[in-house]
């Protein structure tokens, strides 16, 4: 399965699984139609799915042109989306699976950023290869999700969930926060040496206008705040008694930062 990462709006990322053997495709979150159009000319490729993670705008507003352009493809989403994710027809659990190429998307449900976001988890084939983990906006790169219809308790959930993968998982997350999300980061665990590492990457990459995304969640396990919800470092700075309230007190931070 390969994967193109396309660039839409201001500042999200659509991603196109490509299975070069059947030249089939599927989209994950299509931000708008035409950078995803452009990729499947160019491969010459036929779109048979498009994923969604969750209702925003931002992640389905392309669905309904690239089902003109390819009306047998089908449309995946989470079953609390019903009604909300346009033309969609398979509505998805935790614990389902969506195949794609050699690979079987394991699906987790991750409310807190939306009560309906679902996350696509394709597993490693062999051990010494890589997962891949579309998590849309419940997880970024260096931060995670505003709390738009759930709770602080319900994203520590599903955050858990998905700093439960193995280290080696590629993160692939819906927008280029990384360096503003840096920024906080640093604000709240500044004694962190692999974080003040991973800042001076990440500002280089952007000095010179690339990607940070994909991530590795190990690194995210090392250096993003909201997954060390359990450190000691970050409740003494958020003064905090337990996981859940530093979590919550880091997002109302970040909220305002």
């Amino acid at each position: 399965m390969q994967i193109y990462r396309l660039s839409a709006l201001s500042d999200n990322y659509v991603f196109l699984l490509h299975d070069p053997a059947q030249n089939i495709a599927a989209v994950v979150d299509p931000a708008e139609a035409t950078p995803v159009l452009r990729q499947l000319e160019t491969l010459g490729a036929t779109l048979t799915a498009i994923l969604n993670t969750h209702h925003h705008a931002d992640h389905v507003g392309g669905n309904l042109k690239l089902l003109q352009h390819f009306p047998p493809a089908i449309v995946y989403g989470g079953t609390e989306d019903r009604g909300r994710i346009p033309q969609q027809q398979v509505f998805l659990q935790e614990g389902d699976r969506v195949p794609f190429d050699d690979r079987t998307a394991e699906i987790f449900f991750v409310p807190g950023h939306t009560r309906a976001h679902i996350a696509y988890y394709f597993p490693p084939i062999n051990p010494n290869e890589m997962g891949d983990l579309f998590c849309g906006d419940t997880l970024f790169s260096g931060g995670c999700g505003r709390l738009f219809e759930g709770t602080p308790t319900q994203m520590v959930q599903s955050l858990g969930k998905l700093r439960n993968l193995p280290d080696t998982t590629r993160v692939w997350c819906a927008h280029e926060y990384t360096l503003k999300n840096l920024k906080f980061a640093i604000s709240v665990d500044r004694d962190n040496v692999d974080l003040q590492h991973r800042y001076a990457e990440v500002k280089a990459l952007r000095d010179r206008s690339e990607a940070t995304i994909p991530s590795l969640l190990g690194v995210e396990k090392r250096t993003n705040p909201f997954l060390r919800w359990d450190n000691d470092g970050l409740k003494l700075a958020t003064n905090a008694k337990d996981e859940v309230q530093t979590f919550a007190r880091l997002r109302g931070m970040k909220d305002q930062f």
